[in-house]
């Protein structure tokens, strides 16, 4: 009797042995209970590599002009947007419409710095699940200025902040708007 339970321990972990390495060569060596790795874009000279954006880039002068009203609990805060960003505005412009931003948190405010909003996830890790390039700065990050968040080079997602003072913030966020009405709010 004792030999034929260990006879069923031996089959079972030779089944188990042979389903995992039959799964593993299923997907490629990674096992399926393992996390799938998000590849960081590397930054390039001239070729983007970038997801393509899933979203219409407006010419500027379509963008000009424009002004996207952020209701909160606290009151509106009206924001201008900038024709010479075109992607992080025409992005911006994009989840407005499909109502991406609706029931969302500012997840960050650094006192004296910035608030950030943006994230489905609420703790700044989260993003519309595509990402696109950064677009020169000609402007200062001054307070009431609206920029990209991101990551790192090329990185833009939907996360956004916006400056509560002056600061000479390194020219690696995509400024693409104004706060025009509620600076208050902000506060």
């Amino acid at each position: 009797m004792k030999s034929w339970g260990w006879a069923v321990v031996a089959s079972v972990f030779i089944v188990i042995v042979f389903v995992f390495l039959y799964s593993m060569k299923l997907l490629g060596g990674k096992s399926s209970s393992s996390p799938t790795p998000i590849e960081t874009p590397k930054e390039t000279t001239g070729e983007s590599n970038m997801t393509s954006q899933p979203f219409e880039v407006l010419k500027p002068e379509q963008i000009e002009g424009k002004k996207v009203t952020i209701k909160t609990a606290k009151g509106d805060i009206a924001i201008g947007l900038f024709g010479d960003a075109p992607l992080a505005s025409s992005n911006f412009i994009s989840l407005v419409s499909k109502k991406f931003y609706d029931g969302l948190t500012f997840h960050r405010r650094e006192e004296g710095f910035v608030i950030q909003g943006g994230d489905p996830k609420g703790d700044g890790t989260g993003g519309p699940g595509y990402q696109f390039a950064d677009e020169p700065i000609g402007r200062d990050y001054k307070r009431g200025v609206v920029a990209m968040a991101n990551s790192g080079p090329n990185t833009n997602g939907s996360q956004f902040f916006i400056m509560l003072a002056d600061n000479s913030l390194p020219k690696q966020y995509t400024i693409f708007g104004q706060v025009l009405e509620g600076i208050e709010v902000v506060d």
